[in-house]
């Protein structure tokens, strides 16, 4: 009897030390770009032409500038969390557009000197994938308009935001306490 217990003691002791290494190695980045390869094998065609090589699809025949379930944006690479649907406004150009981004950190603006003319590109921080412009014309309270290419992004709904990993945005489309 004694013989079994030290043996099921060292298996528990052995198990534990095993889990512990598990959890003691080192995540990759929530966020991170994944190789061309399989930016090739998992987007289409357009996704991959306008995220990695900074084309525009076409106004109006894209797939969210209509979209107006609540929920957010993430970028179509990466998973990093970009827009809401709080934020997006109907501009009349064709394409999603917002007024800011989820969180500030998730974007990064790039001076886009492109066909000859000075315009102020946004690309995602970690993926690093173009996105579209920001233009000075919007609505207030930013007076900014994030002119975004459908195909860049990712549309999870509000009811999947927790299944998605995404529950910290849950928040915001809570109603305001008073």
């Amino acid at each position: 009897m004694l013989s079994k217990t030290l043996i099921l003691y060292g298996v528990l002791l052995v198990s534990a030390a095993h889990a512990d290494a598990q959890e003691s190695k080192p995540m990759p980045p929530p966020f991170a770009k994944p190789s061309d390869v399989t930016l090739r094998r998992t987007l289409t065609p357009l996704q991959y032409e306008v995220t990695q090589r900074a084309a525009t699809e076409p106004s109006f025949h894209n797939e969210f500038w209509d979209n107006h379930r609540p929920g957010i944006y993430v970028d179509v690479v990466s998973g990093e969390p970009l827009f809401s649907s709080i934020d997006k406004f109907e501009s009349g150009t064709g394409w999603p557009s917002f007024t800011k981004p989820l969180e500030e950190a998730n974007v990064r603006r790039h001076t886009d000197q492109s066909l000859f003319m000075v315009r102020v590109e946004v690309r995602s921080a970690q993926a690093d994938s173009h996105l579209g412009h920001v233009f000075d014309d919007g609505p207030p309270p930013t007076g900014l308009r994030y002119c975004i290419n459908s195909a860049a992004l990712r549309f999870i709904p509000l009811e999947r935001l927790k299944a998605e990993g995404y529950e910290k945005y849950l928040a915001l489309f809570q109603p305001a306490r008073r």
